[in-house]
């Protein structure tokens, strides 16, 4: 019964930061809020995710370092900050949520999914 819509994307140029809101209009208690990519060609990458609750969060390798998942409970939002963008992170971004287990902690088995929005990075 989540549901949940990203915003924010865009074009951007190699090494500028963008912001990607993940708004939910149900209710996140003892969920976990989970960002995924997809790039062209490829398949969908977990990307990490914010446990509602705690706040405590977890990160791919990958973007460990320059992304950054925060939430904003008051507003039941969830926001991607991510730095020094590249021409590999060009991809569809979607937010998910799920409630908090050992598999949503790893990017497996979520229950509800945003539309996602394109972020393209020129170099």
């Amino acid at each position: 019964q989540v549901q949940l819509v990203e915003s924010g994307g865009g074009t951007v140029q190699a090494g500028d930061s963008l912001k990607l809101s993940c708004a939910a209009s149900g209710r996140m208690v003892r969920h976990v809020m989970g960002w995924f990519r997809q790039a062209p060609g490829k398949g969908r990458e977990f990307v990490g995710c914010v446990t509602w609750g705690s706040g405590d969060t977890v990160y791919a390798d990958p973007v460990k370092g320059r992304f950054n998942m925060s939430r904003d409970i008051a507003n039941n939002m969830g926001a991607l900050h991510i730095n020094n963008l590249q021409p590999e992170g060009t991809a569809v971004y979607y937010c998910a949520a799920g409630l908090f287990t050992s598999a949503t902690t790893r990017g497996r088995g979520y229950s509800y999914w945003g539309r996602g929005t394109q972020v393209t990075v020129s170099a």
